[in-house]
């Protein structure tokens, strides 16, 4: 699979060559890579916004270009570090999250029906936010934001859950919150397929169990994470020695300096 944009003066930029990657339901993927890896363009793919320049890509066993994307979409959540700036600034916590019911940025007309209303509630109790629920989005933390984000992206019960650098901007707490929030769903949603973007490995969720490491729009790794993100697939990818460390389920990667000192 290819895909390529019209640089300026005509020329072709490849934003992704020859990256062939197949994900089963239920794993959770991480995709990790420097800036301009390829990896929001491969997220785009995944989600259903763009399509390949050459090759072929199916989502959820669709087709992408012989799909309905209206149908498709709706099996599709999506988390990302700008989302939060883009609903009303009137809407409450709750309102925020029932706007997952319908993929839209607002709340449905009537603030929606009973079952949507407690499935939204439950899910921001889920979340940690239940006491929130009637707080103005706005004025929540950047950590609560997220994980109200989460819990709207659930309002589908969508098949396929992507994430692109949910943790990006969020301080110490916020992160580690929810990411907490991240495993907790891999073991109440064990069917659900998730894809976490992030440059940072101690970013990415302990629940993780597959890595794809992307560098100038090609795979370097891929596969379980035990096999893919070693020191030496995360030196190829990041360009720098890597020395990488474990602790509480979670990586962390480091540049290893040669002097014992990371």
């Amino acid at each position: 699979m290819r895909v390529w944009r019209t640089a300026p003066g005509g020329g072709r930029a490849v934003l992704l060559d020859g990256v062939d990657w197949r994900v089963a339901q239920g794993e959770r993927w991480a995709l990790v890579g420097p800036n301009g890896a390829g990896k929001t363009t491969l997220l785009q793919i995944a989600g259903a916004v763009t399509h390949p320049s050459q090759g072929a890509a199916r989502v959820l066993g669709e087709r992408l270009g012989g799909a309905d994307v209206r149908e498709l979409r709706p099996r599709i959540g999506h988390v990302d570090a700008r989302m939060a700036e883009r609903f009303p600034p009137r809407l409450t916590a709750l309102q925020v999250a029932l706007t997952g019911a319908a993929g839209t940025i607002l709340p449905p007309r009537g603030g929606g029906g009973g079952a949507e209303r407690r499935r939204a509630r439950d899910l921001l109790e889920a979340m940690g936010c239940g006491p929130l629920a009637g707080r103005a989005f706005r004025v929540l933390s950047a950590g609560e934001r997220q994980r109200v984000l989460l819990a709207r992206a659930l309002m589908p019960r969508p098949r396929l859950l992507l994430l692109d650098e949910p943790t990006a901007g969020l301080d110490l707490p916020g992160r580690e919150a929810f990411l907490a929030r991240l495993d907790a769903l891999a073991g109440c949603e064990p069917a659900l397929t998730t894809v976490q973007v992030s440059h940072h490995l101690e970013e990415v969720a302990a629940s993780t169990t597959h890595a794809l490491l992307l560098r100038g729009g090609r795979a370097v790794a891929a596969g379980p994470v035990g096999a893919a993100l070693t020191a030496a697939s995360l030196s190829r990818c990041f360009g720098v020695p890597v020395a990488v460390t474990r602790a509480g389920g979670r990586l962390l990667a480091t540049v290893d300096r040669g002097d014992g000192a990371s």
